[in-house]
């Protein structure tokens, strides 16, 4: 069974999320990392912030969508709060 996973990057140049759907999470940063991916191109380095595992594509897009949402980068922020106040 291939797992997918939905992920949260953050950019070290401006300090931006970027989320993102794989099902092979070391190599996508990888390639996020090389310039690979248009989207994060002239915002690297990225780091690895976040990640959440699913058992098929279909719950991790769901997943993707409403982290995206306004509701969704609300519960990052508040999730994330320590590790993003130091």
């Amino acid at each position: 069974m291939t797992k997918h996973y939905v992920y949260i990057l953050r950019s070290l140049s401006d300090q931006r999320f970027y989320v993102g759907l794989t099902n092979k999470l070391p190599g996508r940063v990888e390639a996020h990392n090389a310039g690979l991916v248009m989207s994060t191109r002239k915002r690297a380095p990225l780091e690895l912030i976040y990640w959440e595992g699913c058992l098929n594509r279909s719950d991790a897009a769901q997943r993707e969508k409403y982290l995206k949402t306004a509701w969704g980068k609300r519960y990052l922020k508040t999730r994330l709060r320590r590790y993003l106040t130091g």
